[in-house]
């Protein structure tokens, strides 16, 4: 999808609960020109993807988000200044798939999410 184009999973590396992985925001998308012009914003919807993807890449198969339990975004990710911004992930396993994220980057935090995925 947007993966390769909008943005590229650098690495991932495994932790004692999960892992962490670097993403590389692409700032000459055509996405920030319309989310804002002259003030990008990485839209929220593909900070929860960029989650979606590493946890898809980690366990090598698709996933489908169930629900979101809880999401705050805590600063604006400006790919401009902040082209790289670290997603970490704890998961555990069972009928679902039930997921703590973060994205963050140089001390800052970005977002934080609990989710369900299938």
């Amino acid at each position: 999808m947007l993966e390769n184009d909008l943005y590229n999973i650098q690495n991932i590396a495994p932790t004692a609960e999960g892992v962490i992985s670097e993403i590389l925001i692409n700032a000459s998308h055509r996405i920030f020109q319309g989310h804002f012009p002259g003030s990008p914003v990485t839209p929220g919807v593909v900070q929860i993807g960029f989650v979606k993807a590493v946890l898809q890449r980690q366990l090598n198969r698709n996933v489908t988000l169930k629900q979101i339990r809880t999401c705050k975004f805590l600063e604006v990710l400006d790919p401009n200044k902040t082209p790289v911004i670290n997603i970490q992930l704890k998961y555990k396993e069972s009928e679902s798939l039930d997921v703590v994220a973060s994205g963050d980057f140089g001390g800052v935090t970005f977002f934080k999410m609990q989710a369900t995925y299938l």
